[in-house]
């Protein structure tokens, strides 16, 4: 028998018997939540793109004053993806409307402008009534809760447990905050 995860959530699941062939797959607790579309259209889900390695999920667009973020967070994949790690763009057009585009100029955008090379979903809601099921099982957390904004980002580790939650402002970097939680989720020495 699978877990769907739908009574445990996130963190809940990793101690669940049931759900530990679900977290081998990365975050594929439930199965509403598994399946993200690429930014090309085809058929993925988050365990694909993560394979149980921790993971910077941040809800990104393209027309918001934090845009230029998404360097930063290139940077960041760059710096430790050959450690097991990746970023994840969610791209959404709930704050504000900065991110109109269509799956095709939100890729071009973001390769163009930012030479981003990080995985990208599809283009979701993340908050309220009609989140993403994986965003709503991340807002259910006591250490998640709602995207306030545009780049929030969750950090989840390997065992799919939710480990942090960035406010937008807060940058990847370097040094800071999220590079050291970054660090500690891949057992490397804190700056």
């Amino acid at each position: 028998m699978a877990c769907t995860g739908r009574d445990v959530g996130i963190a809940g699941a990793v101690d669940h018997p049931l759900c530990q062939d679900s977290l081998a797959t990365g975050l594929a607790l439930r199965d509403d939540a598994a399946n993200l579309a690429r930014l090309d259209g085809t058929p993925g889900t988050l365990g694909d793109l993560t394979g149980g390695r921790p993971a910077l999920l941040v809800n990104v667009a393209s027309k918001c004053g934090l845009t230029p973020q998404y360097s930063a967070l290139e940077q960041l994949h760059e710096a430790y993806a050959g450690r097991g790690f990746t970023v994840v763009g969610v791209p959404c057009n709930q704050f504000g409307g900065q991110e109109p585009g269509s799956s095709e100029e939100i890729a071009e955008f973001c390769s163009s402008k930012y030479q981003v090379t990080f995985p990208m979903f599809e283009k979701v809601a993340v908050k309220g009534e009609g989140a993403h099921p994986l965003f709503a099982q991340l807002a259910a957390l006591p250490n998640g809760g709602e995207p306030k904004w545009n780049f929030a980002k969750y950090l989840v580790g390997k065992d799919g447990k939710l480990l942090a939650k960035f406010e937008t402002r807060v940058k990847p970097g370097e040094k800071g905050e999220i590079n050291s939680a970054v660090r500690t989720a891949l057992g490397l020495p804190a700056d």
